[in-house]
């Protein structure tokens, strides 16, 4: 059981973009579950975008609307406010935007009362460090990545400045384990991977600032380090990631969303009742999930390799499929090969836009998931015990995969190493090795049995919020002062 405290009060905020605003949701809701006062701050339309703050918590918990700053239409659109909305290419454009929410974030600050005890920024956040110095409110850089990636980049003086130049000057010096871990790891990027990596890490955008450095500011002039993991299942990289940075890095638990109790009665559109009762005929452990998230935007090639990679495979399948941009189609006709439906038909499902997606990966029937590795979804889909088969693409799932991989908990489909491309006998031979009689199979079923009972432990991930909690409560004291004198110099 949490203790509460109400004396706690602090503001989150995140990067625009859903896989970081859902960890700092959760978080939110996992503080004021333990008594902390919270004040969740992002744009109108991606807090519109948000699920409902629990009954039990909602009034602690608030969320804060400030408008994104306009910038020229031609180079963002005016209805973009998050990565979701924007392509990859326009993304520097959202950063330039983000950063100008500045100046209505410190005035929200300054005009609260009490004073905040903390601000908990997202480590692209680099602007809430002068925020905090000039109210004299500490911060807790938060990762909503795995500690195995905060390592793979380092401290901050490797991010950025000197010691980015010295290390990070080229895409193959991304392509081994960095020097500073100092035991056996595979969490590296591969060549196909690197070149975008490095420039989109290490380079600097129109921002004026590479994400590197945005990092290396947060990692600067944060008390502590939050991080969405546990050393249970990360132990070496949270020690070096201690190490390396010189102070605090606490653990907050995987914030898992939880298993759903919901049941098909509750779902009131009808295609998914049709496909739950689809699932409910299907042998036990023998469908594979297929889903690649929102975030995830596969070029036509891509997509109709893994859909001849499925019907190769001969497993039954359930592939939920975001829309692509490239679609035309109202009805999404274009988007699959040409006679695919009609040859998986009663042996593979494809649906076009959202799902119930906790409801589909804990149904008796899904034994297995063939997926991109964000570490959000890597969370998610670990509490069902399902064997993995990973497809990354872009940021942290090229490491997220290494590391899965390196624990038995996954199988990597194989790739040209110098373009990336895959075929669809890669996708079928991995999806077999998964799914098959084979030893493969069953040795991913015992360590994905072992990660469900970790990931999906309550009580464990309440623990962590718990002593994250008592954190806030020991450190944030001392910084305690009259709220008249909070930020004083700013006010004069």
């Amino acid at each position: 059981m949490m203790t509460k405290d109400h004396n706690i009060q602090v503001v989150l905020i995140p990067w625009s973009a859903f896989g970081h605003i859902m960890p700092f949701f959760q978080l939110s809701v996992a503080l004021a579950k333990a008594g902390v006062h919270v004040s969740l701050v992002s744009t109108p339309k991606n807090i519109q975008r948000l699920p409902k703050v629990p009954p039990d918590v909602s009034l602690l918990v608030n969320l804060v609307a400030l408008p994104l700053p306009a910038i020229d239409k031609n180079l963002l659109a005016e209805d973009a406010e998050a990565t979701i909305d924007t392509p990859f290419d326009k993304i520097q454009y959202l950063k330039i935007a983000y950063d100008l929410l500045k100046n209505p974030f410190k005035q929200f600050i300054a005009e609260q009362s009490p004073s905040p005890d903390w601000i908990i920024s997202d480590m692209m956040t680099h602007w809430v460090g002068e925020v905090g110095q000039e109210l004299n409110i500490p911060i807790i850089g938060f990762y909503a990545f795995s500690a195995a990636t905060a390592v793979f980049f380092g401290p901050a003086e490797y991010l950025a400045g000197e010691g980015q130049k010295r290390a990070r000057s080229s895409p193959e010096s991304l392509m081994t384990k960095p020097q500073w871990v100092d035991f056996p790891s595979t969490v590296a990027y591969k060549k196909h991977e690197a070149i975008g990596e490095h420039a989109g890490f290490y380079l600097e955008d129109a921002s004026g600032l590479s994400t590197g450095q945005r990092i290396a500011t947060i990692v600067q002039v944060s008390k502590a380090l939050a991080i969405r993991s546990c050393p249970q299942f990360e132990t070496e990289y949270f020690n070096v990631l201690a190490k390396i940075n010189g102070k605090p890095v606490i653990p907050v638990g995987f914030l898992p969303p939880g298993r759903s109790t919901q049941t098909l009665n509750t779902f009131i559109n009808e295609s998914w009742n049709e496909i739950f009762k689809w699932l409910d005929k299907q042998r036990s452990g023998s469908v594979v999930f297929v889903g690649f998230g929102s975030e995830c935007k596969l070029s036509k090639d891509q997509v109709h390799e893994i859909a001849y990679g499925l019907e190769l495979s001969g497993l039954p399948f359930l592939w939920v499929l975001q829309k692509p941009s490239w679609s035309s189609n109202d009805s999404s006709d274009d988007v699959l090969p040409s006679g695919f439906r009609s040859r998986v038909n009663g042996k593979g499902i494809v649906q076009i836009g959202w799902a119930p997606q906790r409801e589909m990966l804990g149904h008796p029937s899904v034994g297995g998931c063939l997926f991109h590795a964000g570490w959000g979804s890597v969370i998610e889909t670990l509490q069902y015990g399902q064997s993995l088969v990973v497809l990354p693409f872009v940021i942290d799932q090229g490491l997220n995969s290494r590391l899965l991989v390196e624990k038995g908990l996954a199988i990597e489909v194989d790739r040209n190493e110098e373009d990336g491309w895959f075929s669809k006998d890669d996708i079928a031979k991995s999806l077999r090795l998964s799914m098959g009689s084979t030893d493969a199979r069953e040795a991913l079923r015992v360590r994905a049995g072992e990660a469900a009972a970790l990931f999906g432990d309550q009580e464990l991930n309440e623990g962590y919020i718990e002593g994250f909690v008592e954190y806030l409560k020991i450190n944030g004291v001392q910084n305690k002062m009259p709220t008249a004198t909070r930020g004083g110099d700013d006010n004069q």
